[in-house]
């Protein structure tokens, strides 16, 4: 029995790493999905994947930084589907390595730009389309840096706290209207991110893995596995809470 028959989910940043395999997974599981991002090539193979494990899927292209596009995103879905049931606002940027006097003003602007404002608007315009049809569930994909920090990725850091923050403040204003709101903090993930961070260098990859006690890097598919869980009915009883899949590196 899927998880999500007769449900629509909707994953921005869709178009590669742990947006695509999640958007992939709410299809395999029956879901009419969403796919949004800016890459419009990259979101209709996600749309091609997602058909392919055998559910509904469009995309639609979407900067989550523009209120106009998050709106359009919504409004497309509810034209389309006419409901919206989960959401994972997954879309992110990370942050490179960098000593904070270093640091520009204009890429702190643009990563908080996507990184807090992004989730904010998501949920703004998401809520009241769950609200038409007797609410529902969202995960915001935060980071184990939303709890723990490291030196030179200072924005990210800051970042990824307020999306833990702003999903405890919307979990407890919502929690009695049927919308359930929580976060999943991954730790090092295989996917293009961690690629351009590692700059192509295996010891890099291998000091990445040796940072978690299981002594391996997170594949995408793990982390899908935990947003589909806390967006469905199993996890009925869980609001505003923030599951760390990070492979032990927080309970050092």
């Amino acid at each position: 029995m899927p998880l999500y028959p007769n449900k629509v989910a909707l994953v921005t940043g869709a178009t590669q790493g742990i947006g695509r395999t999640t958007a992939v997974a709410f299809a395999r599981e029956g879901a009419k999905v969403v796919v949004a991002g800016r890459g419009t090539d990259a979101g209709q193979e996600t749309v091609r994947l997602a058909k392919a494990a055998g559910g509904e899927a469009i995309f639609v292209r979407t900067d989550i930084t523009k209120e106009t596009d998050v709106k359009n995103l919504i409004d497309t879905t509810l034209n389309t589907y006419g409901r919206l049931d989960v959401a994972c606002n997954n879309a992110g940027l990370e942050q490179e390595f960098q000593p904070l006097p270093s640091q520009t003003e204009e890429f702190f602007d643009r990563l908080i730009a996507t990184n807090i404002k992004g989730v904010w608007l998501s949920m703004k315009h998401e809520i009241p389309a769950m609200l038409k049809t007797g609410g529902g569930a969202i995960v915001n994909m935060t980071s184990i840096f939303g709890n723990v920090a490291m030196g030179q990725i200072q924005i990210y850091v800051a970042s990824k706290h307020a999306v833990i923050g702003m999903t405890k403040s919307t979990a407890v204003e919502f929690a009695k209207s049927n919308i359930r709101v929580n976060a999943v903090a991954p730790g090092a993930v295989q996917t293009e991110m961690i690629d351009r961070l590692a700059g192509g260098n295996s010891d890099v990859l291998t000091h990445f893995a040796n940072l978690h006690p299981l002594g391996r890097i997170a594949q995408p598919h793990e982390i899908a596995e935990a947003v589909l869980w806390l967006c469905s009915d199993k996890a009925s009883f869980v609001t505003g809470h923030t599951l760390m899949v990070d492979g032990g590196y927080t309970a050092q």
